[in-house]
């Protein structure tokens, strides 16, 4: 197998590359933190280089006839403040006169091969200068005045090494130590955390297998606290558990089909049977071969059902739209689906708009959806109920058919099924004949034309079911 095709785990996955971008971005802290630090132990240093530099002046100069003259106690004072102050602090002291001339190198120490101190440096305004000396070495140089009677008689020069002024060995250990903490609290916390998240992936993955293999037997964590973890979850124990009903309707539907299909057939057998062996005469021999006509006219409808519902679920059948004023359309089916169907005791009522209201439709694909949705309707109310059919403008550019009955309203449990294929309620599995392929054809129907088909709501006393249907301009 390719190593390219090669899967990791979900932890693996987030772990390592979490781990990554916590290293990338300790790697960034580090070089900032240190460029910062730096930069604050330099300020710091040079800070007290001048503190130094102004009490030699202050301290250990003095006026003698007219002359700059040092005082003993220098070594001693820089010691001192060496060891309070800063242990980093190896500095070059020159006492210089107002020409540069040398008055005093207590450490004895040459950075400049001439025996004058440069005048430029002493002459600079700035009091801190990045120099490089004549040794080679980069250097900073704090100068502070010596002043007598208001005249600069002289300078006190301290010189310090860059590298010494930088260097922050201890400082370097702490952040080493923080960095290196922070890198391990970061992965063990990314860890937890990506481990916390892929479980329940990985327990949603399993049952995946187990309902691939047709076993809805399996448990998943409940009141996940991430809110898509939680989605995930539910939306997948909803999912399995609408496949292991839907998977029970497949085979009792299977079975009901086979039922609807074999039992005219059982039928007609039996009956040209005692036809073509003489069990029955004259009418009576008609009458057999009437009855297996029909059912032979039955199975045959049954079977038109079929392909035509799944020539129509394979988009094979086209609809023809055109635009129709949609009352008039509706009395119409109406008054044809009385005329075949006028019983006793059932009572249609009818509410619709005054105004014309113009739809662009296939009349014939109306005319189905209508007579399906009727024809429920009059097996739900069976003797003595009540048909409403109703046109509503709900919302700009739409319009809403609705007929409803005063049956006993659909189960609850059955409400989710009743758009799918085969599927019947518990009352009509022994009321009537058919394969439960009505409404989820009309809904095609009425999908193919952008409309919809759909349970507006059902209680004991009234269901009603709305075919939905965009509005067209008037002629």
């Amino acid at each position: 197998m390719n190593n390219n095709n090669k899967k990791i785990s979900l932890l693996r996955y987030w772990t390592t590359r979490y781990f990554i971008t916590l290293i990338i971005g300790l790697i960034v802290v580090a070089i900032v933190s240190v460029i910062w630090i730096r930069h604050t132990n330099l300020e710091h240093r040079l800070n007290v280089t001048k503190y130094l530099a102004q009490e030699i002046a202050d301290r250990f100069v003095e006026e003698q006839a007219g002359e700059t003259v040092p005082r003993e106690g220098v070594l001693e004072y820089i010691q001192e403040r060496q060891n309070i102050i800063d242990t980093q602090l190896d500095p070059i002291i020159y006492i210089v006169n107002a020409n540069g001339r040398v008055l005093s190198n207590p450490f004895e120490r040459e950075p400049f091969t001439s025996e004058r101190f440069p005048l430029r440096i002493l002459q600079a305004e700035s009091e801190v200068q990045r120099l490089k000396l004549d040794n080679g070495a980069h250097s900073y140089i704090v100068k502070r005045p010596i002043q007598a009677d208001g005249v600069t008689a002289g300078w006190v020069v301290i010189i310090q090494s860059a590298n010494q002024l930088t260097q922050m060995n201890e400082e370097y250990r702490l952040l080493a130590i923080m960095l290196f903490s922070l890198a391990l609290i970061g992965w063990a916390t990314i860890y937890f955390l990506s481990r916390k998240l892929s479980k329940p992936i990985q327990d949603v993955a399993v049952a995946a297998k187990h309902v691939q293999e047709q076993n809805y037997n399996f448990t998943l964590p409940e009141n996940m606290k991430e809110q898509e973890v939680h989605e995930l979850v539910h939306s997948f124990k909803e999912m399995s558990s609408r496949l292991e009903q839907l998977e029970a309707l497949r085979s009792e539907l299977l079975a009901g089909v086979t039922h609807e299909l074999k039992t005219p057939i059982t039928s007609m057998t039996g009956l040209i049977q005692a036809v073509r062996d003489d069990v029955v005469h004259g009418e009576e021999a008609k009458d057999f071969l009437n009855v297996s006509l029909n059912e032979a006219n039955r199975m045959k409808t049954m079977v038109a059902d079929l392909l035509e519902f799944n020539s129509f679920a394979a988009h094979a059948i086209p609809i023809t739209k055109e635009k129709y004023e949609v009352n008039k359309l509706i009395k119409e089916i109406l008054h044809q689906w009385q005329v075949a169907n006028d019983e006793e005791g059932l009572k249609i009522n009818k509410n619709l708009p005054k105004d014309d209201i113009y739809a662009k439709v296939d009349s014939i694909r109306i005319q189905q959806i209508m007579i399906n949705l009727l024809n429920n309707a009059k097996q739900a109310v069976k003797r003595n109920g009540i048909l409403s059919i109703s046109i509503k403008k709900e919302r700009p550019g739409w319009i809403e058919i609705n007929v409803e009955d005063n049956g006993p309203g659909i189960k609850e449990e059955e409400k989710d099924f009743i758009f799918e294929r085969f599927y019947r309620g518990e009352n009509k599995k022994y009321d009537t004949h058919g394969l439960g392929l009505g409404l989820p054809f009309s809904k095609m129907i009425a999908q193919s034309m952008e409309g919809d088909l759909f349970l507006k709501e059902s209680s004991p006393g009234s269901t009603v079911f709305t075919l939905k249907l965009p509005i067209e301009g008037k002629r």
